[in-house]
């Protein structure tokens, strides 16, 4: 079969919450301050990492480049440094809109 047109650009985007949209989403913000290492495996069983890699600002950065979020190491390495908790919350709001929205 040929191709005959081009795919379309992928533009930049961002994330779909706020770094500290927490009361958007009781349950999740909830799940992160009682049981943040399960909230981090989780995401990192969603992409498909190793449990341990679920923590911290890697993570953030390989999703952020799956899905040209923009952002830069630095910024992923103050949220998660200074509101770890925050971040990831962040990080499973997204990845669970995509998921609803089929885009994940």
């Amino acid at each position: 079969m040929a191709v005959t047109n081009q795919p379309g650009r992928f533009e930049p985007s961002d994330f779909q919450t706020s770094l500290f949209d927490f009361c958007g989403d009781f349950g999740t913000c909830c799940y992160g301050l009682c049981c943040y290492p399960c909230m981090t495996c989780s995401i990192a069983s969603d992409m498909g990492e190793c449990c341990l890699c679920g923590m911290g600002m890697t993570i953030r950065s390989v999703y952020r480049t799956r899905y040209n979020i923009e952002g830069s190491l630095l910024k992923d390495f103050i949220a998660t440094m200074c509101c770890p908790v925050c971040a990831t919350c962040q990080l499973r709001r997204d990845i669970d809109r995509r998921k609803e929205q089929g885009i994940y």
